[in-house]
C-alpha cells in the first residue's frame, strides 16, 4: 500500500576504499533502475525510498567482480621480501594513477600515484594470501570523488609467497561403480585454502589387495573424472589432493569400495578430508 505513495528513490554510490572519506555520491532517481558507469573499483549501492513523510531504511548492494580480460595495461609485480614492487606501461599520460590493493573488499587500500613512471612499492605484504590490485588512469588527482573520472587500467591478481593447499577438496563421492570403471566428482578447494595459484588436482587410486596405485594429474577447473581399466571384485580407495607451485596439499581420502563381478553399484561413498597442520 505504501509503494502508491513513493516520490521517488534516493541511490547512493561510494567508492570502496573511500580513503579520501568522501561523502557517497547520492543520485535522486524516478525510476526503479540507474545505469552507472564505474570502473573495475568495488562499490557499495545503498538504496532507499522516500515520500512526503520521510525516507525508508536503505537496501545495500556490492557490485561484483567482473572479468577484466579486455582491459588496455599490464601489471606486473616483482616480490622482494614483505614487500612488492607493482609496474606498468601507460598507454598515454593521465594526470595520475589510482591504486587499489587489498585481499577482498573489506580490506583494500588505495593511493594516488602522480607520477609518470608507472611504478608503486606495496609494504606489509602476507604470505599465502591472495592480493588484489587494480590500477585506474585518472585526470582528477585531489583527494575528491573519483566515480566520474577514473578508467581501469588494468587488474591483476598475486601471492607474495605460495604455499600448499592447507585441505583436499571436500565432498569426494564415488558412482556408477562398474567391474572396470567408476565416476568420481568432489568440491573444489575454496581460493582461502588454496594458500596459492591452484594448479590442478592429483588423483591416486590404490588397489588395497595389492598395493599397486596409479595416478592422474587435471587441471584447476575439473572436479569429476571417469576412473577406468580397475579390476573387478576388488577393493579400491581413492585419494584426491590439490596442488600449487608449492607442491602438494593433503589428501582427502574416499572410503574403500570394492569393484562387483556383474553390473553397476550405484552406492555413494563417504569422504575423510586430511588437513595441513
Amino acid at each position: 500500500a505504501q509503494t502508491d505513495n513513493i516520490l521517488g528513490y534516493y541511490v547512493n554510490v561510494e567508492r570502496i576504499p573511500n580513503s579520501c572519506r568522501n561523502s557517497p555520491n547520492r543520485i535522486f532517481q524516478k525510476d526503479r533502475k540507474v545505469l552507472l558507469n564505474l570502473s573495475l573499483a568495488y562499490y557499495r549501492v545503498n538504496i532507499s525510498a522516500y515520500n512526503e513523510a520521510g525516507e525508508s531504511p536503505q537496501a545495500m548492494y556490492i557490485v561484483p567482480e567482473f572479468s577484466a580480460t579486455d582491459l588496455p595495461g599490464q601489471i606486473h609485480v616483482k616480490h622482494h621480501g614483505s614487500n612488492a614492487i607493482v609496474t606498468w606501461t601507460p598507454q598515454y599520460n593521465p594526470n595520475c594513477f589510482v591504486v587499489d590493493w587489498g585481499t577482498g573488499k573489506e580490506d583494500m587500500y588505495m593511493k594516488i600515484v602522480t607520477t609518470t613512471a608507472g611504478n608503486f612499492t606495496l609494504d606489509n605484504i602476507q604470505p599465502y594470501k591472495l592480493y588484489r590490485i587494480m590500477v585506474h588512469a585518472s585526470d582528477v588527482c585531489q583527494c575528491e570523488n573519483f566515480i566520474r573520472h577514473e578508467k581501469t587500467f588494468g587488474v591483476t591478481q598475486f601471492y607474495s609467497v605460495e604455499g600448499v593447499p592447507r585441505t583436499g577438496p571436500a565432498n569426494v563421492t564415488i558412482l556408477n561403480i562398474t567391474k572396470h570403471t567408476t565416476f568420481v566428482k568432489w568440491t573444489a578447494i575454496s581460493t582461502e585454502d588454496c594458500l596459492g595459484f591452484l594448479q590442478g588436482y592429483r588423483i591416486t587410486y590404490t588397489d588395497l589387495s595389492s598395493k599397486n596405485s596409479l595416478a592422474v594429474t587435471l587441471n584447476s577447473s575439473t572436479t569429476s573424472y571417469h576412473l577406468k581399466g580397475l579390476k573387478e571384485k576388488t577393493l579400491y580407495r581413492v585419494q584426491i589432493c590439490g596442488f600449487t607451485s608449492a607442491g602438494e596439499g593433503p589428501p582427502t581420502l574416499s572410503q574403500p569400495f570394492s569393484t562387483p563381478k556383474y553390473g553397476t553399484v550405484k552406492a555413494l561413498c563417504t569422504c575423510v578430508a586430511q588437513h595441513q597442520s
